[in-house]
């Protein structure tokens, strides 16, 4: 019997950061996302975009978010309490950054 314990390679999430940077600076982080996620959490995750959209846009309730995108207000509620931990800054970085992703 081994005395060596096993323990799993990546153990951070910094690390996960630079894999996606490092797939990204070689154009391959939608291969990489497909590989990571399963199709169920992308859709997930795009609903999270729209939710940081939505809220950020400021233009809705969270009730008519939920119907919008068909999630429940529970789900909308933890993105806003997520945007909570940001300052100002990153709030306008990202709104900015969403924006920019809508326009033609």
């Amino acid at each position: 019997m081994s005395t060596v314990q096993e323990t799993p390679e990546f153990t951070d999430w910094q690390q996960v950061v630079d894999i996606l940077r490092q797939a990204a600076s070689e154009q391959k982080e939608d291969t990489l996302l497909r590989l990571l996620l399963t199709p169920d959490e992308r859709s997930s995750l795009l609903s999270r975009v729209n939710i940081l959209h939505e809220l950020l846009n400021g233009e809705r309730s969270q009730r008519r978010i939920s119907e919008l995108l068909g999630v429940g207000v529970a789900t909308i509620t933890r993105g806003s309490n997520e945007l909570k931990h940001h300052d100002d800054e990153t709030k306008r970085w990202l709104a900015d950054m969403l924006a920019k992703q809508l326009q033609p």
